[in-house]
């Protein structure tokens, strides 16, 4: 296979620039080796000597012999991450998100990627079932930590039947050798109401228990169903009740993993404790925060973070008519947020309303999977001067939304302007009182 880990930019000052590789020049090899990703380049290029191949744009090739005893960086930048493809996801996993997916979408949204780079690299999560002895091998000679994992259960039968893999059995054996090689892991499972539920589930946090201290944590998360699902497996949402179960049920193993090594190690997603209309921990039983990003504990770290803000000084800017917009499943969380900040600024004008997801449809009410046009139809015909949205609505480096709207689509649409917000309750304040000019930075 050809990598082509093409110069994006040179570091001024730095030895590449000083050897006079220049952007467009191709890094073919590092120490006799190819070289097909970003962990490949900074862990080979971190050597004391190194014999760096470059292929010019003119096509010449030229081998540079560098002395590097303090491990100086090169100064090189590509234009990704990954020299060669990403590997695609090989499951035909039964509660698939997205097989679900609504047509129409933009290409990229269909690619189902299950790579253990962008594990590490982007915080993805990987199943491990398209990798080789010989690739975990290679995330330990690299030190890749931490890992993120989709398990989904230890039942390695079942596992192969959720997955549709026969390959899914290697899982125990792979997270073993992480284990041998000091690598952390962080793990998930997607709840299936029926199938690695109930006592499947005690089985499969008390088996990742004994990976500990190097299994750092495992979330357990709703399986997310659309309106899609025409001859794909059948599966149901939990109800209120059963959603109140899944949280009883791992909190009273979080009383277990708190006595026997200091941690709860198992958490239920913010989506769980919504379902169930139950309160939300407080962000000291999230400890450091492990799986944020995936949706666990992010709703108790933002109250925190509010009611921090809240006792700075701010000053109310903006005099206009506010409205946040987000998710069913989140309206009650944040109007409450927003009405503890009209306690204390009785000026401040600012509306919540819950955008009902027909993108979707389904069961999915998060406010991350609202497209442009929900919020258009949602919104039109009411006056109000600005729109408050969470950037996780958007594509990560563009100003777009899922359905591929565009942020200015909207606000020529609505009259308004439109302001992202990242999941910070500083930054979430700062907005509503119009005292922080970041809002479309980036963009």
């Amino acid at each position: 296979m050809q990598y082509r880990a093409v110069v994006q930019d040179i570091m001024p000052g730095s030895i590449a620039e000083e050897l006079g590789i220049e952007p467009g020049d191709i890094i073919c090899r590092i120490n006799g080796r190819r070289i097909a990703d970003f962990l490949d380049y900074q862990f080979l290029a971190s050597a004391p000597e190194i014999v760096l191949e470059v292929q010019k744009t003119s096509g010449e090739m030229i081998e540079f012999e560098i002395e590097n005893e303090e491990l100086e960086d090169l100064g090189i930048c590509f234009s990704g991450m990954l020299f060669d493809p990403a590997k695609s996801c090989a499951n035909r996993c039964i509660f698939c998100f997205i097989d679900q997916l609504p047509p129409n979408l933009r290409d990229s949204l269909y690619f189902k990627d299950d790579d253990s780079r962008l594990s590490f690299l982007y915080g993805n999560y990987v199943t491990m079932t398209n990798m080789t002895a010989k690739d975990v091998d290679r995330l330990i000679e690299y030190r890749v930590s931490p890992v993120n994992i989709s398990v989904h259960t230890t039942d390695m039968e079942l596992r192969k039947k959720m997955l549709n893999n026969r390959h899914a059995d290697r899982l125990m054996s792979y997270m073993q050798k992480l284990y041998d090689g000091d690598i952390q892991m962080n793990m998930q499972i997607v709840l299936c109401k029926g199938i690695n539920d109930q006592e499947v589930l005690t089985k499969s946090l008390l088996d990742l228990s004994a990976f500990h201290p190097m299994a750092v944590s495992v979330s357990v998360v709703p399986v997310g169903l659309t309106r899609y699902r025409d001859g794909l497996y059948p599966l149901e949402s939990f109800t209120k009740q059963e959603a109140k179960q899944v949280v009883e049920q791992i909190e009273a193993m979080q009383k277990q993993f708190l006595e026997r090594f200091g941690s709860r190690f198992a958490y239920a997603s913010d989506e769980f404790y919504l379902m169930a209309e139950l309160p939300m921990p407080p962000a000291e039983a999230y400890e450091d925060f492990p799986q944020i990003e995936n949706g666990v504990g992010m709703e108790a770290s933002l109250e925190a973070e509010f009611c921090d803000a809240l006792q700075e000084e701010y000053s109310l800017t903006y005099t206009g008519k506010t409205m946040v917009a987000t998710g069913t499943l989140a309206y009650p969380f944040i109007t409450r947020l927003v009405d503890m900040a009209k306690d204390k600024y009785p000026a401040l004008d600012a509306t919540v309303v819950a955008v009902e997801n027909q993108l979707f449809g389904g069961d999915v009410t998060v406010a991350g999977l609202i497209g442009g046009k929900e919020l258009i139809e949602t919104l039109s015909g009411r006056r109000f001067d600005r729109l408050l949205i969470t950037s996780s609505m958007l594509k990560a480096d563009e100003p777009v939304f899922l359905d591929d709207t565009t942020v200015s689509d909207v606000e020529t649409a609505l009259g308004v302007t439109l302001v992202a917000t990242q999941n910070d309750g500083y930054e979430f304040l700062q907005s509503l009182l119009g005292c922080k000019e970041h809002f479309n930075d980036g963009f």
